[in-house]
C-alpha cells in the first residue's frame, strides 16, 4: 500500500516538473524567436548603412566629425 501512495506521490511530482519543464520551453522559444526578428531588422540595417552612399562619396575623416572649437 505504502509502495503505492509513494508511487503515485513520485508520478505527480514528475508530472508537475514536466508541466513546469513545459512551461519555461514555451517561454524560451517565444525569447529565442523575438531575438531572431532583432537580429533580422539590425541585419537589415547593417546592410542598408553599408549600402547607402556616404555624405562626400568619399571616405571621411574622423576630425571632420570635431566640433569646430576643437
Amino acid at each position: 500500500m505504502e509502495n503505492s501512495q509513494t508511487t503515485n506521490t513520485r508520478l505527480t511530482e514528475l508530472e508537475i516538473k514536466a508541466s513546469f519543464a513545459e512551461d519555461l520551453i514555451d517561454q524560451l522559444d517565444k525569447i529565442i524567436t523575438r531575438q531572431q526578428q532583432q537580429i533580422d531588422l539590425l541585419m537589415r540595417e547593417v546592410t542598408a548603412l553599408r549600402q547607402a552612399p556616404s555624405d562626400s562619396g568619399s571616405a571621411r575623416s574622423l576630425r571632420d566629425d570635431l566640433p569646430p572649437h576643437f
